[in-house]
């Protein structure tokens, strides 16, 4: 028999034990100069890597590469805001359905970051397929540009400036102007 830590279940505990016992430390918080009635929420502030303003942040930057013409490094940027964004929307999910019928307002929380994160990787999506079609690259923009109408629908205000761009790149030919 496999010993815990030696499982994926029980490296990521100890990853995870790793994480919580260093991110006081990280920010030079001490035990003991911290309010003990308030928790520690790193995942909440503004160096805290995972959560739905590390996307916002990532995506500003990639703009700020665009606009200084490093249209590589703008690519990186939005790939990782894309992932980031994926990977919250999936965890936010993954609670919700956890939480269903046990306590409503945990999936209504999750449920409310999860759109705003799906909303971010549209977003992410929409800037990285611009940034394809400048560098003349549509056959990598029309998948992106899909995406974001299945992650925010067609009637969306992003899933209808993806559409259009599809029109425009010559994917689709039937104009759509929106709901009404």
């Amino acid at each position: 028999m496999r010993n815990l830590w030696q499982s994926p279940a029980g490296c990521f505990m100890s990853m995870a034990l790793a994480v919580a016992m260093v991110l006081p430390l990280a920010h030079g918080a001490f035990a003991q100069d911290q309010d003990p009635s308030e928790p520690v929420k790193a995942l909440q502030s503004e160096e805290g890597s995972f959560n739905p303003g590390t996307v916002e942040r990532l995506l500003s930057q990639g703009d700020e590469a665009v606009a200084a013409g490093d249209l590589e490094a703008a690519r990186k940027r939005y790939d990782e805001a894309r992932g980031a964004a994926r990977a919250l929307a999936g965890f936010y999910r993954d609670l919700s359905g956890a939480f269903r019928g046990l306590d409503a307002r945990v999936p209504r929380e999750m449920d409310t970051k999860g759109r705003r994160s799906i909303t971010l990787q549209a977003e992410a999506d929409l800037r990285l397929a611009a940034l394809h079609r400048r560098l003349e690259q549509p056959e990598v923009a029309v998948p992106l540009l899909v995406e974001v109408i299945k992650l925010t629908t067609a009637t969306n205000p992003l899933g209808i400036q993806a559409y259009q761009q599809l029109v425009e790149l010559g994917f689709a030919e039937t104009t759509y102007e929106g709901p009404g």
